[in-house]
């Protein structure tokens, strides 16, 4: 079993930045690849960006395309979102996952609780 928390979550204004983090605790946790997908109220829990086991590949949706940055630090058994250029429309609850087919929630074996991200106009 893995466990993944969340932090790093806040109110923030339009065009700022914030870093979310994620620790991975349990067996295996570095083995995984990893993602962060978000859910804004009314919404479907949609991905957001991914990286590989080692942290060479990374993939980010077209909708944060050269505003988010994916990365991992296996040494710590932590995963970051650099969150870059914010805009009202960024703001949902961040959820960290884990799993082997990251790219879906389908393919998410491992989900944290979430942290929440409010842009401010």
């Amino acid at each position: 079993q893995v466990q993944l928390v969340e932090s790093g979550g806040g109110l923030v204004q339009a065009g700022g930045s914030l870093r979310l983090s994620c620790t991975a605790s349990g067996r295996a946790a570095s083995a995984y690849p990893m993602a962060w997908f978000r859910q804004a109220p009314g919404k479907e829990r949609e991905f957001v960006a991914a990286v590989s086991v080692s942290g060479v590949s990374a993939y980010v949706a077209d909708s944060v395309k050269g505003r988010f940055t994916i990365s991992r630090d296996n040494a710590r058994n932590t995963v970051y979102l650099q969150m870059n250029s914010l805009k009202p429309e960024d703001s949902a609850v961040y959820y960290c996952a884990g799993g082997m087919r990251v790219t879906t929630k389908d393919g998410v074996d491992y989900w944290g609780k979430g942290t929440l991200v409010t842009v401010s106009s």
